[in-house]
């Protein structure tokens, strides 16, 4: 976890965003020390310093030996004297000390965050001496290698700048970590790294330079000749691995790299699973939307035929509802997410109403305000229809005595409050009948109404609308 909010007024904006880039890649650190970190940050610029501790960190390499978050605590002023020690020095202090914790020894390393020439936090490495396996050759070369990022952290060589957000994709100390020297040669090749490396056919990897006599690549001489970071994905017989590789300088002198290696050969197959249902989804709901215009389609034709006006106005508000359900699935059919943006929905939907029901002697104004609200795209349907209802009454009968003079206007609204998403439709009609007082819904808003409190579990307010018109309020509940 991590938060250095309150720590603006003691810390530059780019003090802060070093910090940031700090604590973005500090869980390779914390693998590789075998040990919680805490990011601690002095309240002022004296010699002996109260510190707060701005972030903490456990490793999945061993034992948390805290119980709780530390981050928030307050170090007192000589609570932790190596800190200032540290601080002062710009070196590592290691040593040990007491602390009033579950644990009855801790041992701890304390690292300046060098910034510039100064020390703006410190990294302590806190461990029990008393919980600690005896170290082999891997857990020596685990410390050696932090140890290393701890100089450079010292150095004000590390973080380095523009470090991406991990993703699920990212390699860890626990899949597999290779250390090369200054001339890319393999020095140390952990259990998993070489468990990955047979799954590329490659046997036999110590000694030799990576990237150039095995798993050819560009990105790992590119470290070691420019000195930066870089990530890669390569696919050899059938297998995918992700690199990520991390220069190790001391002063201006390249010493060595230290490279992640990973098999995300599953998790490729799964994200291409994943892309190929996508589009099986979207072309899914391509069809549907076709089939639907060719059900609208039919049914306009079929209404041509009619000769009773109240058969064919049914008809005709039949087809105005199957195509608000065909906007959904044509826009389900670029986007299948889960969620879709309200304001992708309604556009066309008050386009289509509009085109379809307005009176040409009537000029209706069409105003769309709210913020931008994402939808869950399994209630979509249901929502399309319920507006496509409410524009219609408000169009068919809120103005069917204007004069074409007369300003129309129609404004939909939409928003989040107080666990509720908000819809409201509002027109400055000729308004509600009395009638309404005792909730005599027709057809289209018995549609609205139950879809409302079925599907949605929300429910719906019809208002008078001031001085003029209608307001019909929607309040549905979301997570």
């Amino acid at each position: 976890m991590s938060s250095l909010k309150g720590l603006e007024q003691r810390l530059s904006e780019e003090e802060l965003a070093h910090l940031y880039e700090l604590i973005r890649s500090w869980d390779l650190l914390a693998d590789l020390s075998f040990a919680d970190l805490l990011l601690c940050v002095p309240e002022n610029n004296a010699p002996i310093s109260p510190y707060v501790v701005a972030a903490h960190v456990r490793p999945t390499t061993s034992r948390s030996i805290y119980r709780t978050e530390m981050e928030g605590k307050v170090f007192q002023s000589g609570e932790r004297p190596l800190l200032d020690q540290a601080r002062k020095t710009l070196q590592s202090v290691d040593g040990g000390l007491l602390s009033q914790t579950d644990v009855e020894r801790i041992r701890t390393l304390s690292i300046p965050v060098n910034y510039k020439g100064k020390a703006i936090a410190l990294l302590s490495r806190d461990f029990s001496p008393d919980d600690q396996r005896i170290a082999g050759e891997l857990e020596m070369t685990y410390f050696s290698l932090f140890r290393r990022l701890g100089i450079m952290i010292s150095q004000g060589n590390y973080p380095f700048k523009g470090i991406e957000a991990e993703t699920e994709f990212t390699p860890r100390v626990s899949d597999g970590v290779i250390e090369l020297d200054a001339s890319g040669q393999v020095q140390f090749a952990s259990p998993n790294s070489v468990s990955v490396l047979s799954r590329l056919r490659i046997a036999q990897i110590e000694g030799k330079r990576l990237g150039v006599d095995e798993l050819k690549c560009d990105s790992i001489p590119l470290i070691l000749s420019t000195c930066q970071p870089y990530d890669d994905e390569l696919s050899e017989h059938g297998q995918t691995v992700a690199l990520k590789g991390i220069p190790l300088i001391e002063g201006s002198e390249l010493t060595g790299a230290l490279v992640l290696i990973r098999d995300i050969s599953e998790l490729r197959r799964r994200d291409k699973l994943i892309r190929s249902k996508d589009s099986t989804i979207a072309e899914i709901h391509h069809r549907v939307k076709n089939n639907l215009q060719t059900i609208s389609s039919l049914l306009h034709l079929q209404s041509r035929r009619l000769v009773a006006q109240e058969a064919q106005e049914a008809i005709n508000d039949s087809v105005r509802r199957i195509r608000s359900i065909a906007v959904v699935h044509e826009i389900l059919s670029h986007n299948p997410e889960a969620s879709v943006r309200f304001d992708d929905v309604i556009k066309p939907l008050v386009r289509l109403v509009s085109e379809s029901l307005t009176n040409p002697e009537i000029s209706i104004n069409f105003k769309i305000e709210g913020d931008i609200v994402n939808f869950p795209a399994a209630e979509t349907t249901a929502l399309a229809v319920i507006l496509n209802e409410l524009l219609q009454n408000a169009i068919q009968h809120g103005f069917c005595e204007f004069l074409p003079d007369e300003k129309a206007e129609v404004i939909i609204h939409f928003g989040s409050k107080d666990g509720f998403f908000e819809i409201s439709v509002t027109d400055n009609g000729k308004g509600l009948p009395e009638k309404f007082a005792d909730k005599s819904f027709g057809l289209g808003l018995t549609i609205v109404a139950n879809l409302i409190e079925a599907d949605l579990g929300g429910n719906m307010q019809l208002i008078k609308n001031t001085p003029s018109g209608t307001m019909a309020l929607i309040q549905i509940p979301h997570n």
